[in-house]
């Protein structure tokens, strides 16, 4: 079963806190696990393409990609999801030998315990989303320019990190909620408030 009733409050766009609230929330608890969520996979990117500039083999070039998108695998899901947001998800066998899927979500203490930092909570969700968009890209430039031997490399970085991106958002919005129910309670937010500045600046 899932355990995504226990939802802390983290904004996964980081747009429906007002401003009181993020200024108390803005420092970074965890600038260590905030630097590797980033590291791994912004230096896969950047070994993907200067690879063909640094060196001839692409066995080389292969290796190191997949070992750096593993590392962000493991760290994302194991540590920074965890320190960062307060979310993990993972897969567990049980005693009849079936396999569960498993997202959670930190609970929010009855006495208003540490909870996440709004800087962090937008570093994570930015890597977290942005990186996998990135790796589609790639994976249709190399398709496209029939790069066929690099496909195996951008689809790799598409399943890896598009699986940590999946767990998150079902860690985040629960198995309740769908992702267009998520996507479209933001924008009507986003409309309203929209709406509301501009009748201030009219009565102004």
């Amino acid at each position: 079963q899932d355990s995504s009733d226990d939802i802390e409050d983290v904004s996964l766009f980081d747009a429906d806190d007002d401003v009181s609230r993020r200024s108390k929330k803005s420092k970074i608890r965890h600038p260590v696990a905030s630097f590797f969520h980033l590291f791994f996979r912004v230096s896969a990117i950047i070994v993907y393409l200067l690879c063909e500039l640094l060196t001839s083999s692409f066995i080389a070039c292969m290796v190191s990609i997949i070992l750096l998108l593993s590392c962000d695998f493991w760290a994302v899901k194991n540590v920074t999801g965890r320190l960062m947001v307060g979310l993990r998800w993972w897969n567990q066998v049980d005693d009849d030998g079936r396999s569960h899927w498993v997202f959670e979500a930190r609970k929010v203490s009855a006495q208003g315990g540490k909870s996440s930092s709004e800087a962090e909570s937008r570093i994570f969700w930015l890597g977290l989303i942005t990186c996998p968009m990135i790796w589609v890209i790639f994976a249709f430039s190399a398709l496209f320019s029939f790069k066929v031997k690099w496909l195996a490399v951008v689809v790799m970085g598409v399943v890896l990190q598009g699986a940590n991106l999946y767990g998150y958002i079902r860690c985040k919005v629960g198995s309740r909620r769908n992702l267009t129910s998520m996507a479209t309670s933001y924008l009507g937010k986003q409309f309203l408030r929209q709406t509301m500045a501009t009748e201030d600046q009219a009565a102004s």
